[in-house]
């Protein structure tokens, strides 16, 4: 079902997979709708189970009609990178993960996401992220993404 990755030499291991997931700053959600249209869009997320967790409005979107419409996404995060214009090439690490995707309804489970997100971005800011989560609750709507096939490339020499 999955093609394989061409250029193997270049293959991440699942641990620097999920490494490169793990400190990625954003990562671009790729979804398809009744229209037949893609649509990528950038979110801050945070990793937290195996499972990868994005934070949206609450209000009716674009992203959430086209989950409703195909759960099945594409996940894509840039890692580090260099452009080596002396090489006419760059060095990078990137991660695909090809999955499903629902909006999270258990507000214990949705408030754990969200708290991931605050010890990913706000780690010095704990009191003030779970006090912002609570707050916020009724207007923010938590992704949750489960990996289905996952592959992770880089070019690290220069």
């Amino acid at each position: 079902m999955f093609r394989e990755m061409r250029r193997k030499d270049r293959a991440l291991a699942e641990a620097q997979v999920w490494e490169v997931l793990e400190k990625g700053e954003y990562g671009i959600l790729a979804s398809y709708g009744a229209d037949g249209f893609p649509y990528a869009v950038p979110y801050s997320y945070a990793v937290l189970d195996g499972k990868i967790y994005l934070h949206c409005t609450a209000e009716e979107s674009h992203c959430k009609d086209n989950l409703r419409y195909a759960p099945q996404v594409c996940f894509t995060v840039v890692g580090e990178t260099e452009v080596l214009p002396a090489r006419f090439s760059t060095r990078y690490e990137s991660v695909v993960v090809f999955g499903t995707a629902r909006e999270i309804l258990d507000p214990a489970r949705k408030n754990a996401a969200l708290m991931a997100l605050v010890d990913k971005y706000s780690p010095e800011y704990q009191k003030e992220g779970l006090e912002y989560a609570v707050s916020a609750a009724s207007v923010t709507s938590v992704i949750e993404i489960t990996p289905l096939h996952m592959t992770g490339k880089a070019r690290k020499s220069r």
